[in-house]
């Protein structure tokens, strides 16, 4: 009688174990297909994102080309010192964070307003329409966007300065006024990016039942009481993860825009991190500088990702990992 109880606990325990027995590299085998179609992806990093780590221990070497990398001097963490000692360094702090927090609080919430406004046109060919007038300029460089803004708002060809002479007016340094360069940089990257960044949104409101809209007009809800309940709520998670990936880029300022923008006379509001690095690293040749910079970058993005994402966490939502 004990043997018989004893024999059906062996097989549960045997069955129980039989999942946990299969190894890293059947688990492979068996959907090796799935991982086929992650190759690519893995690649890519792995050629340039992880494979150039290895570049940051140029922060703590004055890099020479012609020593190379073993040749080169190992200073220890004195180009940090310097960075963060140095005079520059408090306004390069000052712009690039505050320019990101101007596009973050003007540039991050205008894709999901457009998002819901298209979304909530009826006819399919007038809704395509608009969606690619608001993406074309997305594909513009920056170059051409610099061209066009010099365009509208110089002092010698500018069209708005040309009329503002035309009503009897003196014309307005736009792009040499350092009153002004923030803001014109935040409606630069709006006109630009703004329609790209709808994208997202829609395909996340693609996915919400249109029964819950049903039901909710048989209940007598209006247009923005369904968008305020259940359209917004949907898409909070896109909302929530593309904010935390956001702040990770905290200390990135778009590099060709402010390049393009910069004038000896703005350069007090002008000068970023990115900039900075470049006017250091490539101009002037301070390789290990210019790392340091990045690398710099790199610890801020990284604790804002990790603390925006805690935080998330600990009030009850979704975060990226």
């Amino acid at each position: 009688m004990n043997m018989e109880k004893a024999i059906p606990q062996q097989n549960t325990i045997t069955r129980s174990r039989a999942p946990g027995s299969f190894g890293l590299w059947q688990q492979i085998v068996k959907y090796r297909y799935i991982y086929l179609l992650t190759l690519p992806g893995l690649l890519y990093f792995i050629v340039f994102k992880f494979g150039p780590m290895w570049g940051l221990l140029l922060s703590f070497q004055n890099y020479n080309p012609f020593q190379g990398f073993w040749g080169s001097e190992w200073v220890g963490f004195k180009h940090f010192h310097e960075l963060f000692t140095s005079n520059n360094f408090y306004i390069m702090a000052r712009n690039t964070f505050l320019i990101n927090i101007f596009g973050l609080v003007f540039s991050f919430p205008l894709p999901i307003l457009l998002a819901l406004m298209l979304n909530e046109i009826r006819h399919e060919w007038f809704k395509r329409i608009n969606q690619t007038i608001i993406y074309l300029p997305h594909f513009l460089s920056w170059v051409v966007v610099a061209s066009m803004t010099f365009f509208v708002l110089s002092t010698d060809v500018g069209i708005i300065n040309k009329i503002i002479i035309g009503f009897g007016f003196k014309p307005i340094s736009f792009l040499s006024n350092p009153d002004y360069f923030w803001g014109l940089i935040t409606v630069q990257s709006i006109w630009k990016d703004a329609g790209w960044g709808t994208i997202i949104f829609l395909a996340a409101m693609a996915g919400i039942d249109p029964q819950r809209y049903e039901a909710a007009v048989v209940d007598g809800a209006t247009r923005m009481k369904q968008i305020w309940h259940i359209t917004l709520p949907a898409i909070r998670p896109t909302i929530i993860i593309l904010l935390i990936l956001r702040l990770g880029h905290i200390a990135d300022v778009g590099f060709e825009q402010l390049l393009l923008m910069q004038n000896p006379i703005v350069l007090p509001v002008a000068e970023v991190f990115d900039t900075y690095a470049f006017s250091q690293g490539i101009v002037r040749g301070q390789i290990s500088v210019g790392v340091t910079v990045g690398m710099f970058k790199g610890a801020v993005g990284l604790i804002l990702v990790m603390g925006s994402n805690y935080i998330i966490k600990k009030l009850g939502h979704e975060g990226i990992y």
